[in-house]
């Protein structure tokens, strides 16, 4: 089986992350992750806090902490939501750890021998109240396009044009409010990406008809303007150093890399604070280095993110002159919105993902939001959507399916699997469906098609439903007991596999379903087409117990307690 690097965009660390990031990155990579690893391949999903830039320093400030400290904070913060989430990492890091910062030097030295990396003159905001000199993201003001009294001097929040410092109208320091700025002189690395314009084009041409339209034309956007020389460093006190032995005066200025060039370099970095805590074990180098005829990449991303990983870090990696490996796939998604405005950190705008796992477990969250994952277009999150949607699908097609077989079996037949008769056309038209269901199922989940993955397994979970009230075995009974043990025997060897292939999207509840059945050898990692068509994994005689309720149904005033709490209007 093929070894698969799966990495998903790097959660920011000033704070705690909402729905829609959630569902643009590191949720679908999880389910791509479990499924790869089910079906038999080497997988290693690689993530990380990113921790570097201004608006870690301006956070750490708000709360009086040493920005170290905030960050560390922070990281185990956020990676509690994500045990919550069951993202099941091979390992979470740290863009700050000692290796991040050694392999981030080693590229910055290795672009400067090759010719890549400029030191160049100039003028930059300089805040003598402070006195210091202000990255973009520390001078704040008015935004000359759309009059938006908060915008930062790199972008607007509000209407998102793009800005430097000095098109602020009355800037101030985003550290003391002090409105006494000037502009100086000082000296800063530049990637020379314009020289590395032509190659960056020859691979993503290589690659961008593989990926999907909004991952290239996103990349084709960016090379067809051209790609332009960039800073990367910063005056900042928090950051990887810009390394003494190859620049001694920017070393002693305290200069650091900017946060963009050293975050994609993390990806390396944190597959090697993996390896180092079992280096008799794992190799980092294999999945990085010389691995491009070993290795699949997979990266997941929100479509903002696109331009760093398609163009500007395979720039750097290109620029390197070393055989570092290369994104193969990029899977972007669009915007999960929040009643058709954005979610939005920092104005508390939408569910924050600490804030849902208070409401309901995490499986009611994976699933939605995997079933209308923004893959096409933006979508919409709306508590009216969330509700019909677990109760539908989750309570009703699966819950109910899975409880009232249990329940009924339980009633009448005793705690074991029943026996009954040899299958009949109906379970050999059954087991044909669910053949041809779980293929469809596969196909989409290897095209990394989620939405369409989420519709399939929802037909796998209702072709149960429709074997159940076409047999009705509440009535068989009545008349031919054995029947209706088969019907029952057939159904929970459904919900047996159900257990099996629901694993990606509902761990947990996939879990309490494989564990109803005192199976002692069941060690099935995922289910052939001929188990699916014999339907035969869980045999008579097995004791089983029924669970508590998989799925509660959600109710207008738990809707109305929702709406409330979070609102519900058009954004």
């Amino acid at each position: 089986m093929a070894r698969h690097l799966i990495t998903s965009a790097l959660p920011y660390i000033n704070g705690i992350k909402h729905l829609g990031n959630m569902v643009g990155s590191m949720l679908p990579a999880d389910v791509y992750s479990r499924y790869l690893r089910q079906t038999g391949h080497d997988v290693l999903y690689i993530c990380a806090t990113d921790e570097h830039g201004t608006p870690a320093e301006l956070a750490a400030k708000e709360q009086g902490l040493p920005v170290a400290e905030f960050c560390a904070q922070a990281h185990d913060a956020q990676k509690a939501v994500y045990d919550g989430f069951a993202l099941a990492f091979d390992y979470f890091g740290r863009s700050s750890s000692p290796e991040n910062r050694e392999i981030t030097q080693h590229f910055a030295r290795k672009l400067n021998e090759n010719g890549f990396i400029e030191e160049r003159a100039i003028r930059q905001v300089y805040s003598p109240a402070d006195g210091r000199f202000l990255p973009d993201r520390y001078v704040e003001g008015t935004c000359p396009h759309c009059g938006y009294d908060k915008a930062r001097g790199d972008q607007c929040e509000n209407c998102t044009r793009v800005l430097d410092p000095t098109d602020l109208i009355n800037p101030r320091s985003a550290i003391s409010g002090s409105t006494d700025l000037e502009v100086r002189e000082t000296k800063h690395l530049f990637l020379l990406q314009s020289k590395l314009q032509h190659e960056v084009e020859a691979w993503v041409a290589r690659h961008e008809d593989d990926w999907p339209q909004l991952a290239s034309s996103i990349a084709r956007k960016w090379l067809n303007e051209g790609l332009h020389d960039r800073a990367i460093t910063r005056d900042l006190d928090w950051g990887v150093p810009v390394p003494a032995d190859t620049w001694p005066e920017l070393a002693a200025e305290g200069k650091v890399f900017y946060v963009w060039f050293d975050a994609p370099i993390e990806y390396i970095g944190a597959t090697k604070e993996w390896a180092d805590q079992d280096p008799a074990n794992r190799d980092w180098k294999s999945w990085w280095f010389e691995a491009d005829d070993t290795v699949r990449y997979t990266e997941f991303m929100a479509k903002d993110n696109v331009p760093f990983h398609t163009v500007m870090f395979p720039a750097t990696e290109l620029g390197v002159r070393e055989p570092w490996k290369k994104v193969d796939y990029v899977k972007a998604f669009n915007w999960l919105t929040y009643y058709g405005g954005k979610f939005s950190t920092s104005q508390k705008r939408g569910v924050f993902t600490d804030q849902a796992l208070a409401i309901l477990p995490a499986d009611y969250w994976r699933y939605f939001l995997i079933a209308n994952a923004p893959e096409s277009d933006d979508s919409s999150f709306t508590w009216e959507h969330f509700t019909a949607t677990v109760n539908k699908d989750l309570a009703d097609t699966l819950g109910n399916f899975v409880n009232r077989v249990l329940s009924f079996s339980k009633k009448r037949f005793g705690e074991e699997v029943p026996a009954g008769g040899e299958p009949g056309e109906a379970e050999a038209k059954l087991g044909e469906e669910i053949a041809t269901l779980l293929a469809e199922y596969e196909s989409h989940m290897e095209a990394l098609q989620f939405r369409k993955a989420a519709a399939a397994l929802r037909a796998l979970w209702s072709a149960g439903n429709s074997y159940l009230e076409e047999k009705a075995p509440w009535l068989e009974i009545k008349t031919n007991k054995e029947g209706a043990a088969l019907t029952l025997r057939t159904a929970m060897n459904l919900i047996h596999l159900y257990a099996v292939v629901s694993e990606p999207f509902i761990p947990a509840t996939a879990k309490v379903m494989r564990e109803a059945f005192a199976l002692p050898q069941d060690t099935a990692a995922w289910v052939t087409a001929e188990e699916a068509k014999a339907l035969a994994s869980v045999p008579s005689g097995t004791p089983f117990t029924v669970p508590p309720v998989l799925f509660a149904k959600l109710t207008d005033e738990d809707l109305e307690t929702y709406k409330e709490r979070f609102g519900g209007e058009e954004g």
